[in-house]
């Protein structure tokens, strides 16, 4: 048979018994005092083990006599304890104070008023007729309150609200020549056959009766 054996194996482990050997003579002869260097430890953390024991089996009463000192260092000594002593005898100069006297006095001064806007320029303007409506289910639909924004007219009850279908939801507009400053918002719609036309919400139906259709200039902002 042959023999299977690696020659770098056996020369392996030879060389590991022969270390394992020298370490265990080292050891029996203590070679640089590695046995009483070790044993010394090993006494030294079995005395330290039993001197601790004791400790841990008090460790909740040595944390609440802790948590109880330090409250009581903060309530008998505040300055102390939050390391205020420097702070509680410095002394501000003539410039600080004043600084903070000017910052304190800031503080009560009356801040002004803002200027007050003035009416713009209407940005188109539009001679158009005009009619009224009101929020009657003949004249509307099923919703006679709720305009086509989704606003509630009655609600609101304030005869500011127009309808028309050439400017976008929203606009605010004004018409001189009937109402002077008041403004009116377009809030609804009216039937697509109707464009360049604006209809006036009221609150009474013959108000809007008694409008008619009237051709007046309107300023849209």
């Amino acid at each position: 048979m042959r023999n299977t054996s690696n020659p770098k194996h056996s020369r392996l482990k030879k060389t590991l018994a022969t270390w394992v050997n020298q370490l265990k003579n080292s050891w029996h002869e203590d070679a640089y005092y590695s046995r009483t260097i070790t044993s010394f430890c090993y006494f030294l953390w079995v005395r330290l083990e039993q001197t601790i024991k004791p400790i841990r089996r008090q460790a909740s009463n040595l944390s609440l006599v802790s948590f109880v000192g330090v409250v009581a260092v903060y309530i008998l000594f505040p300055t102390m304890a939050n390391a205020d002593i420097e702070l509680g005898s410095f002394k501000l100069d003539d410039e600080t104070v004043a600084m903070i006297v000017d910052s304190m006095q800031n503080e009560t001064e009356s801040y002004g008023h803002l200027p007050e806007a003035q009416d713009a320029d209407p940005r188109d303007t539009f001679t158009i007729p005009l009619t009224a409506y009101t929020s009657d289910p003949s004249q509307t639909d099923d919703t006679p309150c709720i305009t086509a924004s989704g606003f509630d007219l009655c609600e609101h009850a304030v005869e500011d609200v127009v309808a028309a279908n050439f400017l976008p939801l929203g606009t605010r507009v004004r018409i001189p020549e009937l109402y002077g400053d008041r403004v009116f918002t377009v809030e609804d719609r009216m039937n697509e056959r109707y464009y360049y036309k604006m209809d006036i919400w009221m609150q009474e139906l013959s108000d809007a009766k008694s409008f008619g259709v009237q051709y007046a200039t309107v300023e849209v902002f």
